[in-house]
């Protein structure tokens, strides 16, 4: 496969990451050894970013992650997070936030524990801490690295001028965020400013959350337990309407014989070699057609028959829920 570079200063990445969190149970019910198959399918595919964080799972996913890794860490490029206790659970120590100084040194140590390595490649944070200067949470983080348990260092949804701010403290190598053609929030000044720092954007669900496979029409594609379910995007009434943009990226699909899935991953690979997609999958037979996106050229014309199709906002409904949103972009 090929790589792309991870920030200016950063390392070499496959053009394609895997994002994990699925493979403990958000969406519907898990399956460890499909999972761990679906990982050690993905390093000999050569897609070395493997992604995780300490809130998938209340910290299992980052175990799982470990145990698929064992004996073959020096073919992955391991990113994990920290910070979004909200999700994960955990509780916190007393007197401490998610992003206070005295927390980072704590959650990495547990995570290099669960993860079972002595050095993380990519540490970032998950969520920003509106109760503490996002200075201080990455000058903790700095001292990761002068202590040899971290390499490199990125945030998670945060805004471009909490990116700058961090920035200066300490060079990141990506931001984590949304970027999809039904989620294009990012192009306006979020985008702009990594690609002024020299910052990759690493683009977690740039399938949509699976609806771009076009194989989500109703609620029954999904399983009862599945958390889209409280998305407003897959809310009926405005999945019938998201839904009606997706003929032109069924259309295009067939034009090339792939899947709108392949289309929609060669979109956002086409934005820029400054941006890495890691769609999340536990299967190996979708992490498989996934994979063959990253040699998929798209023309100019369908390139912009796509963006006119999905422009930014044109999706009914809020990426996240409510209570959700107002942690991002901070």
């Amino acid at each position: 496969m090929d790589t792309r570079k991870l920030g200016k200063n950063g390392p070499a990445v496959s053009a394609l990451g895997l994002g994990c969190m699925g493979m403990t149970g958000i969406y519907g019910e898990p399956n460890e050894p499909e999972s761990i198959a679906t990982i050690h399918r993905a390093i000999d595919l050569g897609v070395n970013l493997i992604v995780t964080s300490d809130a998938y799972g209340a910290g299992s996913n980052e175990e799982l992650v470990g145990r698929a890794i064992k004996g073959k860490r020096n073919r992955v490029l391991l990113a994990t997070k920290f910070g979004n206790v909200g999700l994960s659970g955990f509780k916190l120590p007393e007197g401490l936030s998610a992003g206070h100084p005295g927390y980072v040194p704590q959650a990495c140590d547990a995570s290099l524990k669960r993860l079972g390595v002595e050095v993380i490649d990519v540490y970032g944070l998950h969520r920003v801490d509106p109760r503490v200067p996002i200075e201080d949470t990455v000058g903790a983080m700095k001292k990761l690295i002068d202590q040899g348990k971290v390499r490199y260092l990125a945030l998670s949804e945060a805004g471009a001028a909490t990116v700058r701010r961090a920035h200066k403290v300490h060079p990141l190598v990506a931001l984590e965020t949304e970027y999809s053609l039904w989620s294009r929030d990012v192009e306006k000044d979020i985008l702009p400013a990594c690609r002024e720092l020299g910052i990759a954007l690493m683009a977690y669900s740039p399938l949509g959350r699976g609806f771009l496979t076009a194989t989500i029409k109703s609620l029954d594609a999904l399983q009862p337990k599945d958390r889209r379910r409280d998305h407003l995007r897959f809310n009926p009434d405005n999945l019938k309407r998201n839904v009606a943009l997706l003929q032109p990226l069924e259309s295009i699909a067939a034009a090339h014989k792939s899947t709108p899935a392949q289309v929609a991953l060669a979109w956002v690979l086409a934005q820029g070699p400054d941006v890495v997609p890691i769609p999340g999958t536990k299967r190996r037979n979708y992490l498989e057609q996934n994979a063959a996106a990253a040699g998929m050229a798209l023309s100019a014309a369908e390139i912009a028959q796509l963006a006119k199709t999905f422009p930014p906002g044109v999706a009914s409904g809020t990426r996240y829920p409510e209570k959700q949103l107002a942690g991002l972009g901070i």
